[in-house]
């Protein structure tokens, strides 16, 4: 019992403690403030007795109930409105049901996980409350500290209670950053409303939504508009993409060249150089006096084929293996000649090769026909001076060669300068 008065403070005197229904329940008799709310004066006349019952914290996980037996007074001074008052007592609010520390708990968890998560990890805890009470609770301490300075900035943004149905109203104070209030709907007449109910506000920070901006202006009609950085910044994305999509597709229409840094090309280049460091290190080696299962085994490349290259100067291209019918080269001179001769349609070239035996696919013949097509297309001049003056209206990354698409420069350009490489 020491430990338990310890607990709840001097205010409090413990009488007993039982184990019932599930639950400890500690009967307690209240010894808190006798003054009078309405003129201050302390009483010593008691008019009656009543008992609260408020939860408390657990005990290793088993609810606690705390029975406190508390005095009502009578207030003896003739001018106080007055007749009677109830004790004050520190652990908890005039008709709470629930001491202070429990009620700060119940907030914090709430705060962070919101009323269904609260409810589920309160009772693991051994505090059943519901849902509902948790955000009565979040509620209860906003409207006890909320500030009443006036607004100067603010910002209005949307939030939905269901994605794309029920939209409300967020307003935030951007100088003491804390939300000020939230509206449950989404219109411009609530938000005049609310404007008219807080005078005072110089600045308004909001979205591209019309709503707001009509809303402002018939309830604050002296307070300056902003645009929010963040809307800014999507903006300035998206006419970046834009605007690198529509050069791409003028530069496709003027039939411009082919864009250097093709992947595969890379590739096979990237690919080649690679063989030729290796053939240059095994002749090396071999110089050296190493034989050809050391070179073989430390460059990772065949013993006969470490042969061959030490037998010849320069790097052998690879042999090519046998053309099949399911291959477009196949047929490539007779194509060739349907394409000298001015027959460029790809499903008319394709129903004449399928029927010389032709296996392959309609889009692997048109991957061959478009080199062909940038081949023609390369001969002829841009039209549109303007997207020559853009660099052929194509943006080419230099480390790599290929072309940036519009969604990763648009990215780039938003990027932070120290998050960018050279």
């Amino acid at each position: 019992m020491k430990t338990a008065k310890l607990a709840f403070g001097s205010e409090i005197i413990v009488r007993g403690m039982a184990f019932r229904e599930g639950c400890w329940v500690i009967a307690a008799e209240g010894q808190g403030t006798r003054s009078c709310p309405g003129c201050g004066e302390t009483s010593r006349s008691r008019h009656s007795w009543h008992v609260r019952r408020l939860q408390d914290l657990p005990i290793q996980g088993v609810s606690v109930t705390l029975e406190l037996r508390s005095g009502r007074w009578k207030c003896r001074n003739e001018q106080c409105a007055r007749k009677t008052f109830a004790e004050k007592l520190s652990i908890a609010l005039p008709f709470a049901r629930k001491t202070r520390r429990v009620g700060e708990l119940v907030r914090l968890f709430g705060h962070a996980a919101g009323g269904r998560v609260s409810e589920r990890l309160l009772a693991g805890l051994g505090i059943p409350i519901s849902d509902s009470a948790v955000l009565r609770q979040l509620k209860s301490h906003v409207r006890n500290h909320r500030e009443t300075k006036p607004l100067r900035a603010i910002a209005i943004d949307d939030w939905s209670w269901r994605k794309g149905s029920a939209y409300g109203t967020i307003i935030v104070d951007l100088e003491r950053r804390t939300v000020a209030d939230v509206l449950k709907t989404r219109s411009a007449q609530a938000t005049a409303d609310w404007l008219n109910q807080h005078p005072g506000t110089d600045i308004v920070s909001r979205d591209r939504c019309g709503l707001y901006a009509q809303g402002i202006r018939k309830g604050a009609p002296s307070a300056k508009q902003v645009a929010d950085r963040f809307h800014l910044m999507q903006n300035l994305r998206e006419n970046i993409e834009r605007e690198m999509t529509s050069v791409s597709r003028c530069a496709g229409r003027s039939r411009l060249p082919a864009v250097a840094g093709d992947r595969h090309k890379a590739a096979r280049r990237q690919g080649r150089l690679a063989r030729q460091a290796l053939f240059v290190n095994a002749k090396r080696m071999h110089a050296a006096g190493r034989t050809f299962g050391d070179i073989a085994a430390e460059t990772g490349v065949g013993r006969r084929t470490v042969a061959k290259w030490i037998a010849q100067d320069d790097l052998p291209d690879r042999q090519r293996s046998t053309i099949k019918q399911s291959s477009r080269l196949y047929f490539q001179d007779f194509l060739a000649r349907r394409w000298a001769a001015g027959d460029r349609v790809g499903p008319r070239l394709f129903h004449d090769i399928r029927a010389r035996g032709y296996v392959g696919s309609l889009s692997h013949l048109q991957r061959l026909l478009s080199t062909w097509r940038k081949a023609v297309q390369t001969q002829e001049p841009p039209p549109l001076k303007k997207i020559d003056s853009l660099g052929e209206g194509r943006a080419i990354d230099p480390a790599t060669g290929w072309q940036i698409s519009p969604m990763v420069a648009a990215s780039l350009c938003m990027k932070p300068t120290s998050m960018l490489t050279p």
